[in-house]
């Protein structure tokens, strides 16, 4: 193993260690609380002043929702542990993984609209119906959807070892026995868009709308400016998106540089245990946020 690899190994570890073994998660997670409530004061104070139809409020309430998003993903979520984990799992671009980011959190926002839409006007729900109904049922909906794509990449995982371990492939993919191709090459792998992946991830992020988002849209309701909720609770996202994004170009990063100079069933093998290790990780995490809420 070359001295990057050593040490983008060594560097990930001390970041794990820190983050779960010094309260560093912690650390972060009261620090980005904190940041989220002043945001949540200035958003009321931005929703009054748009209300008012003060010059330059709409400007100040897009970029309060901005921030609110950055710091409400700043903190654990569970939009970065799918992105985190398919990212470390499955040999996609960077860009497809950051597309992948963009989308997750967009659907997060329009399934926030939709809740608040839905129950606003034709199921007459109240606020705090509202935001029951987001934490009690679409949030364990939305982690034990994530526990099942962590499984699936268990088995895509295992799947693949096997594979490789049956036929020793060269760099092309060719197995060594019988020339032919048993399954797709390294290169291979890292140009394919697997849809129903992308299907996947999107929607078991999307599931659960973000809190923050469904508040603002309940607000601009109630005051009678629903547009400014709807266009705030996007821009949410994309303040959401905007750390995501890093999480999933960090990942990538990462990986490549690991599977950096390996070629054929080497190759293949590695990415399959990869894709074990982390499927399984993301199906654990999910599956413990989930069981406090059922």
């Amino acid at each position: 193993m070359s001295v990057v690899k050593w040490g983008v190994l060594v560097i990930g570890v001390l970041v794990l260690v820190w983050l779960f073994g010094f309260g560093g998660m912690s650390d972060i997670s009261v620090w980005a609380a904190a940041q989220q409530r002043e945001a949540q004061n200035a958003l009321a104070q931005g929703l009054r002043a748009v209300r008012a139809g003060e010059p330059g409020a709409w400007a100040t309430l897009m970029g309060l929702c901005a921030a609110y998003g950055f710091f409400h993903a700043a903190g654990p979520g569970h939009g970065k542990l799918v992105i985190g984990g398919y990212g470390a799992a499955a040999r996609v671009t960077a860009l497809r993984l950051s597309g992948l980011a963009l989308a997750s959190s967009l659907a997060q926002a329009v399934a926030a609209i939709l809740l608040v839409s839905v129950g606003a006007f034709l199921l007459d729900l109240t606020r705090d119906q509202m935001t029951d109904t987001a934490d009690k049922i679409l949030a364990p909906a939305s982690y034990i959807a994530i526990a099942m794509v962590g499984a699936w990449l268990v088995i895509r995982g295992i799947r693949r070892s096997t594979s490789a371990a049956a036929h020793p492939v060269d760099e092309h993919g060719h197995c060594h026995s019988c020339g032919h191709a048993h399954g797709p090459s390294v290169d291979q792998a890292a140009s394919v868009a697997s849809f129903r992946d992308a299907v996947a991830i999107v929607l078991s992020i999307a599931i659960r709308p973000c809190t923050g988002a469904v508040f603002l849209l309940i607000l601009c309701f109630a005051l009678g400016i629903p547009w400014a909720g709807v266009a705030g609770a996007l821009v949410m996202g994309l303040g959401t998106a905007s750390v995501t994004m890093l999480v999933a170009l960090a990942v990538v990063g990462t990986r490549s540089t690991a599977l950096s100079g390996m070629s054929g069933s080497g190759a293949v093998r590695a990415m399959a245990m990869i894709e074990v290790v982390a499927g399984g990780l993301v199906a654990l995490v999910a599956i413990s946020l989930a069981l406090p809420l059922l």
